[in-house]
């Protein structure tokens, strides 16, 4: 224990190099659950400074998906890469497996494809837990049949690094390997390194349509336990035009971007409203969970240039990405793009170190006190917290930043999504002392530094106006004789 090994191996192509790496005829997954048994202690994991998985001195096997899973017994704790990168393969393959299985608990942030484990015929095989709530999963959730915990995104990788959520096997899905051995994680690095890091069993498809990403998602294959050659196409978003209210909040939210500012905003219509009023923009940057294609507009037009920046200047920085296959051809094998741990993205702390940093959010509704109600419809969970308040509060702290909430007047049923008080159950993600600036399509209101009053005025002033008669009824009903002093 403790001794360091340094060796070296031959040169040779890549495919002698590959095919030498998966010889092995026995089920290496089923022989690290009889050293377990009997007390062995199995081959130890290395990492470097900057947490890349490199050669523990170990051979990988190269099996079916069926033969894959096999590693996943009863009572294990299943992790699923995020997003695009959801190992499809693998996760029929488990499925396949379930009536062997009972009380496996999966858990994942929002990952792409049907989710098939979450089936009610699958119940004593698998539990599901999210930690963020995608569309796959939000009517299990809602119904009790999965779980659902709020957690800053930041903070998942404490997780599985504190033992509170200790992970048995993690099925992750990779480019093939280098002519060195190494893998990446493709689209989502995210908190699945961390997982690979601390799973018992790395199982993964090795797939060549997955592209190849610069930063911390390398993983040499001989630290997977066991891997699934495949040829999938991977899961593209399929974009939707924004309509007229989405082009106005768009419109405002853009007025609000200064040249040399640091952008960070997610994936949908509202985001790409933004991008598309910035191609005037000049040297801005790119620090952000996630992204997809406008960013890509941005740069072959010379708007994103990143050169302001104070941390990881000159480069994008995302921890995944969901697009087309426009953005994943993009993101292939370009040091521009950097796909990062979410931890060191995230972090507040590290958010704030880069001028004028500009976080772009939406939510579900807003009280008139300036609450903000970002995962759930009443008390149904609808999304999950994600990174809305670590970036909401980087921004904050930025130089110059500006933190947005983003949100339509009204729902499709025409209801006010400004409203006098939260609906019964409500999950306030970004608390009123957090926010900074709410925007809809009838305007900006600033709330920071702003007492109860005067935010009530602001925000009923971009509230719909079919709806700002009553709610100036109730802020005068719940802030009484103040009303006409502010």
């Amino acid at each position: 224990f403790g001794t360091v090994i340094i060796f070296s191996i031959p040169t040779a192509s890549c495919g002698r190099i590959y095919s030498r790496m998966l010889r092995n005829a026995a089920s290496r997954c089923a022989r690290k659950q009889a050293s377990a048994k009997s007390g062995l202690v199995g081959a130890k994991r290395h990492y470097t400074h900057k947490h890349k998985v490199i050669q523990p001195m170990k051979q990988t096997i190269k099996v079916t998906s069926d033969e894959a899973v096999n590693c996943i017994a009863s009572g294990n704790r299943v992790f699923i890469q995020t997003a695009a990168a959801a190992p499809q393969q693998l996760i029929s393959a488990m499925c396949r497996k379930a009536p062997q299985l009972k009380n496996v608990e999966i858990c994942h942030l929002h990952q792409e494809g049907a989710a098939e484990y979450k089936d009610p015929k699958y119940a004593q095989a698998f539990k599901v837990n999210n930690m963020f709530t995608g569309a796959n999963m939000r009517k299990a959730v809602q119904e009790g049949r999965a779980g659902y915990i709020p957690i800053m995104l930041h903070e998942v990788p404490l997780l599985f690094k504190r033992g509170i959520m200790p992970l048995d096997v993690a099925m992750i899905h990779v480019s093939p390997p280098d002519r060195h051995g190494y893998c990446s994680l493709g689209t989502s690095v995210d908190v699945s390194i961390t997982a690979v890091e601390t799973a018992k069993y790395v199982i993964a498809q090795v797939n060549p349509n997955m592209p190849r990403t610069h930063g911390d998602g390398l993983i040499h294959i001989s630290c997977i336990d066991a891997v699934v050659e495949c040829n999938d196409e991977l899961p593209t978003l399929h974009k939707v035009a924004p309509d007229e209210v989405e082009t106005k909040i768009g419109f405002n939210i853009a007025s609000l971007i200064e040249d040399g500012a640091t952008l960070q905003m997610g994936i949908g219509s509202i985001p790409d409203a933004v991008l598309s009023f910035l191609g005037n923009h000049k040297r801005l940057g790119i620090h952000t969970e996630m992204f997809a294609d406008g960013v890509v507009d941005l740069v072959e037009k010379g708007v994103i240039t990143n050169e302001e920046k104070k941390l990881y200047r000159n480069r994008i920085i995302t921890g995944f990405i969901m697009g087309t296959k426009r953005t994943y051809d993009f993101i292939h094998d370009n040091p521009l793009v950097q796909f990062l741990r979410i931890e060191d993205i995230n972090d507040p702390a590290i958010i704030k170190q880069n001028p004028k940093v500009t976080a772009i959010n939406s939510c579900i509704e807003v009280d008139l006190t300036g609450q903000v109600v970002s995962d759930s419809i009443g008390s149904k969970i609808y999304s999950g917290v994600g990174g809305q308040l670590d970036f909401i509060r980087g921004a904050a702290l930025s130089e110059g930043g500006k933190p947005i909430i983003a949100l339509p007047s009204t729902t499709s049923k025409g209801e006010s999504r400004i409203v006098p008080l939260i609906k019964p159950g409500g999950g306030v993600v970004t608390t009123r002392a957090h926010v900074h600036y709410v925007v809809t399509e009838y305007g900006v209101a600033y709330l920071f530094g702003k007492n109860l009053h005067q935010r009530a005025k602001e925000l009923i002033k971009i509230a719909h106006p079919d709806h700002r008669e009553a709610l100036e009824k109730h802020a005068r009903s719940l802030l009484q004789a103040g009303w006409d002093l502010w």
